[in-house]
């Protein structure tokens, strides 16, 4: 684990429990799809901000991340209206790891 030293404090690496537990389809999907849009508006903002500085900028990583975030809505709710039809639950892990990039 890397640290920083600063003057008031000690940085370190960090992970963050996001998700863990055990849920039924609806619960999931509240969960996930509440995430995967919350990352949507952040490129959106992203993008729109680039933008308003430079007409020309295309934004292609925004955009594209818009995309594929987009395409794993689509599986994420195929995959949960199956395993609602099923009757399953869902269990979810989800840890987020943070480094200090230098």
């Amino acid at each position: 684990m890397k640290t920083l030293q600063t003057e008031t404090a000690t940085m370190t690496d960090q992970k963050i429990n996001l998700i863990d537990g055990v849920f039924t389809a609806t619960e999931a999907g509240d969960i996930l799809h509440a995430m995967l849009d919350k990352k949507i508006n952040f490129h959106k903002l992203q993008r729109l901000s680039r933008t308003e500085g430079n007409v020309d900028d295309a934004c292609e990583y925004d955009s594209g991340r818009i995309i594929e975030l987009l395409d794993e809505k689509g599986k994420l709710k195929s995959f949960l209206s199956d395993v609602r039809a099923d009757g399953g639950k869902l269990e979810i892990k989800s840890t987020v790891e943070i480094r200090i990039k230098k």
